[in-house]
């Protein structure tokens, strides 16, 4: 496996002007990584989404990156979902033209303002389903295939994101696993991840402290997970996700691609990512012998 950081990990540092994605490149470099993830939407700081997504993208090459996966928010649980699918086309033809091989799209957010139909996740799938998997094949005629990670809540559950797969049923849509997001919804990470293994395409590492929602409000920093538990994000290997556990699970399923760093919690930034990559180098490293 090959070690990645997600430009969303500097987030706070681009809010404070300290940074920009020009740096976070840079600084991805210099902690030996392989490759950089691109997390992208419809505003960015500068320019347009493609003149944007070229400039980082030739950055990246100049000092020896790969950019494995272009990331970008969708949500196809919306009145007008012919919409989103034109949004969404339109993103993967920017990372056609950046040369980027995996395209990361949400599926659903929650229930839209004035849906007045049967609240379950059921319903949402066979909703959107149809038109997840028109984009998967308008990527896959541009040489890329698209993805969704666990998270949103709505459709975070192993069980409702194998339906989600099973629904879509297109040969091009794929699994982005992150390693500490089945906690959103109370799943252990491990088991979780282990029921989707044949469908994965990338990896997020990522690590959170969690608190029993029997225990008192740990206070600033920590979310409610679906269920009622504390969680908050923290450096990777510092909290109590299986982290390695987890990757060296997903290695001998036969994943051998990219794993992603990404940091959101609330240590300071340059020295939690650095933390984080290090000890996410060091696993690849034991996981695969070297």
């Amino acid at each position: 496996m090959k070690s990645c950081i997600s430009t969303y990990s500097y987030f706070k540092l681009y809010q404070t002007g300290e940074f920009t994605h020009i740096d976070a490149i840079n600084k991805t470099k210099e902690l030996g990584c392989e490759g950089v993830e691109f997390v992208l939407d419809d505003n960015p700081p500068k320019a347009n989404p493609r003149d944007f997504a070229l400039e980082l993208t030739e950055h990246a090459k100049k000092i020896g990156l790969e950019t494995p996966i272009y990331t970008t928010n969708a949500n196809f649980f919306v009145p007008e979902p012919e919409k989103e699918v034109e949004r969404v086309c339109k993103h993967i033809d920017i990372a056609a033209e950046c040369g980027i091989p995996l395209l990361r799209h949400d599926a659903a957010w929650g229930y839209y303002e004035g849906y007045n139909g049967i609240k379950n996740y059921r319903k949402v799938i066979e909703h959107i389903a149809p038109y997840i998997s028109r984009v998967a094949d308008y990527a896959a005629s541009k040489g890329i295939t698209t993805c969704t990670e666990n998270h949103g809540r709505l459709l975070q559950d192993s069980e409702r994101m194998t339906e989600l797969f099973l629904t879509v049923d297109n040969p091009n849509y794929r699994f982005l696993c992150d390693v500490g997001n089945f906690g959103g919804v109370d799943e252990n990470n491990i088991t979780a991840c282990s029921k989707l293994f044949d469908l994965i395409v990338h990896v997020h590492a990522k690590d959170n402290f969690t608190r029993s929602g029997m225990s008192y409000n740990p206070g600033r920093g920590f979310n409610l997970s679906r269920g009622g538990n504390y969680r908050r994000g923290t450096i990777f290997g510092h909290g109590d996700v299986a982290t390695f556990q987890i990757l060296n699970a997903i290695r001998n399923s036969g994943y051998n691609g990219f794993v992603s760093l990404e940091f959101e919690g609330m240590e300071e930034t340059i020295e939690a990512v650095t933390i984080g990559t290090e000890n996410l180098q060091r696993m690849i490293k034991d996981i695969e012998g070297k």
